[in-house]
């Protein structure tokens, strides 16, 4: 007699090969459609890749350590982002820098172009909130490995595939503080724009959104993160920037190196947060 066990073993429902044959069947008949989407999204990230490093170097810290002071007015903040570039440009690990900050910027802005407007969708319709919550927790704890596969297959080396399986890693951060945000704000102040006769969308631009801005620039600063966190992932793809000395560290056992490449991130991480946190967490 067949054990309750094998006999579930034997009948095993055929996940893997259902999205095998999804994605060969996206990949038959959009090859043009991510032909393009590599083509366009390569040629702008390493656009920004080449005119970062056509700045002199001195010359682009004098102007971060300048944004820093104008966004912060932070004498502490400001000697961070100097002495900290100054610092990734002693330890040669520049061009690298470069090349990720260009990757996280395309990825940030695409993951709040898609994470607010949903994040306002989902506060304001529940319905909406329930359906996507799957997929969200689905997208954040699925091992990245396991969608860096089929972007692999449908973009191709290079950074288009780094960059989309860290868009699909970090939106959710973004669409859930936003909703968080909107979700928040005091019943009362949506109350007192209706009774002076403001529109849906006066409410939603000069009410909800002003008073959702701390949440949805912590959404911002998750972002930031999350997609540091995929430097090295991306670099497995093709992707360059400061995720290729760490591989190539791992692989070669240099212990020297790999600690000055994750040093050189740890740093870029924490003078990106504290740019870009809410100025009332900002230290």
């Amino acid at each position: 007699m067949m054990a309750p066990e094998q006999w579930i073993a034997e009948h095993k429902i055929p996940v893997g090969a259902v999205m095998a044959a999804v994605v060969d069947v996206v990949r038959k008949h959009g090859l043009g459609f991510f032909d393009a989407i590599t083509d366009i999204v390569g040629f702008c990230a390493d656009g920004l890749t080449m005119l970062l490093l056509d700045i002199p170097p001195l010359l682009l810290v004098v102007a971060a350590t300048a944004g820093a002071w104008f966004l912060r007015r932070s004498p502490a903040l400001v000697a961070l982002v100097a002495l900290g570039l100054l610092f990734i440009i002693n330890q040669g690990y520049w061009n690298e820098t470069m090349a990720t900050l260009s990757l996280i910027l395309f990825s940030t802005i695409f993951c709040m172009a898609i994470g607010v407007p949903l994040g306002i969708a989902c506060a304001h319709r529940p319905r909406l909130a329930r359906a996507l919550q799957p997929f969200l927790d689905l997208m954040q704890t699925l091992p990245t490995f396991v969608y860096l596969i089929p972007t692999l297959i449908l973009f191709g080396l290079g950074t288009v595939p780094g960059m989309i399986s860290t868009i699909i890693f970090a939106v959710p951060a973004p669409i859930r503080m936003t909703q968080m945000g909107i979700a928040r704000v005091p019943r009362s102040l949506i109350e007192a724009g209706e009774a002076f006769g403001a529109t849906g969308r006066q409410i939603l631009w000069k009410i909800e959104l002003p008073a959702a801005l701390p949440m949805i620039q912590a959404g911002l600063t998750q972002c930031i993160m999350l997609s540091l966190s995929m430097v090295v992932i991306a670099a497995l793809v093709g992707a360059g920037g400061l995720g290729v000395p760490v591989v190539r560290a791992l692989n070669t056992v240099q212990v020297d190196a790999g600690f000055e490449s994750g040093f050189v991130i740890v740093l870029l991480a924490i003078m990106l947060d504290r740019v870009c946190r809410p100025k009332d967490s900002a230290s």
